[in-house]
């Protein structure tokens, strides 16, 4: 019995000794430069290379139950998996009509979700789509962003620049350094595009400052502060890891949607034979 008390006490050791390291270690803010982070010749860190969020922020920001999909007859396909909030506090703060809104954008996903029609993604959904992404960055000049979904892409401005001259729905980025953080300031974004499928929404005000802060050599600590007067009663925050892909063959590759498409938004305007196959909204469901 003495060993097996002697193992016990091992154990609680071992165990708190990891607490009190979790406790004392930084938050990413604070953390110290990590020395294994590959850098440019200018010293910046060096983000080239293929990056994706790992989660379910796509399908709803905040906490949420695994649910059904709206097609009866796939069973398990197109269900909703269940994810932890990456939203500070999990909660969005809706001005009370914009609460309304969302919810009915929610109970209306299939017919509203941007992404259900191949818009272009937005700022910031376009970081977190289950889609790889490319960082192309030189040493001090400007830095593209390559989305497959798609085919979206944008370019940080690195320094000051004129206001957009009209709202798209990728934006305009103006970017800066602090420290080895990659902080980029977007604004002129259009209210087409959602923040996930669970109907949360913008208006044309929005304005996303995101955060990239390398943690090592393949993880990103993405942070995102949403401010929209229009739609929320204060600022947000979201925050999730960005992972470097690690597959040898690792590429960005097309998912040129617009064509899955296009049944969908023109088909009412097709010359009809007779023979379109049938579709019935009782086989669609929402939950």
């Amino acid at each position: 019995m003495n060993w097996l008390k002697g193992g016990l006490i091992a154990l609680v050791s071992i165990a708190g000794t990891l607490a009190v390291s979790q406790m004392m270690r930084p938050p990413v803010e604070g953390r110290a430069p990590d020395v294994n982070v590959p850098r440019t010749a200018g010293g910046k860190p060096d983000l080239n290379g293929i990056w994706q969020a790992v989660g379910s922020a796509n399908w709803n920001l905040l906490d949420h139950q695994a649910r059904s999909g709206p097609v009866l007859e796939l069973g398990a396909v197109l269900a909703v998996p269940a994810g932890l909030t990456v939203v500070d506090g999990n909660e969005i703060p809706y001005q009370p009509w914009a609460a309304a809104r969302q919810k009915e954008n929610y109970e209306n996903w299939l017919s509203r979700d941007p992404e259900v029609k191949c818009y272009l993604p937005g700022i910031p959904r376009a970081t977190y789509m289950p889609y790889p992404f490319q960082i192309l960055q030189t040493a001090d000049n400007d830095i593209l962003m390559a989305y497959e979904y798609a085919s979206a892409s944008r370019v940080i401005k690195m320094g000051r620049v004129q206001p957009p001259p009209v709202d798209t729905w990728m934006g305009q980025s103006a970017g800066h350094w602090e420290g080895d953080t990659l902080v980029v300031d977007t604004t002129g974004l259009n209210d087409q595009t959602w923040f996930d499928r669970a109907g949360n929404f913008h208006s044309e005000a929005l304005h996303v400052v995101e955060r990239f802060t390398p943690v090592s050599a393949d993880v990103l600590d993405y942070q995102a502060t949403i401010e929209d007067p229009k739609v929320f009663t204060r600022p947000w925050k979201m925050q999730m890891p960005l992972y470097r892909r690690q597959d040898k063959r690792a590429q960005l590759l097309e998912f040129k949607c617009v064509e899955f498409v296009e049944e969908l938004m023109y088909g009412a305007l097709r010359k009809k034979t007779g023979n379109e196959p049938k579709f019935s909204a009782a086989r669609l469901r929402w939950p």
